[in-house]
């Protein structure tokens, strides 16, 4: 298990905030795997500033070898962690 620490857009921050966003579609170049805790900052890029809320989430699948696809892209789905210990 990996720990990933990844900007997010306000509009897309908040909807994995309110429950309604539960997947991600990435660029790979982290190499995740299922059980990797991502950390999702929240991120302006308007003004290039971080608000100071983040959000712990695990991914629990990855789709990344798909028709149409392009190569080195994945949709990974994810829970979000309330209690989190960064050394499990």
């Amino acid at each position: 298990m990996r720990n990933h620490i990844l900007k997010c857009h306000p509009q897309y921050f908040h909807a994995v905030k309110d429950g309604s966003k539960n997947f991600e579609f990435r660029n790979n170049d982290r190499g995740f795997k299922v059980d990797d805790v991502v950390i999702l900052r929240e991120y302006d890029p308007i003004t290039s500033l971080f608000s100071g809320d983040e959000i712990f989430i695990k991914i629990t699948y990855i789709l990344d070898d798909f028709i149409g696809m392009k190569q080195g892209w994945c949709v990974f789905s994810f829970k979000r962690i309330d209690n989190l210990s960064l050394d499990d």
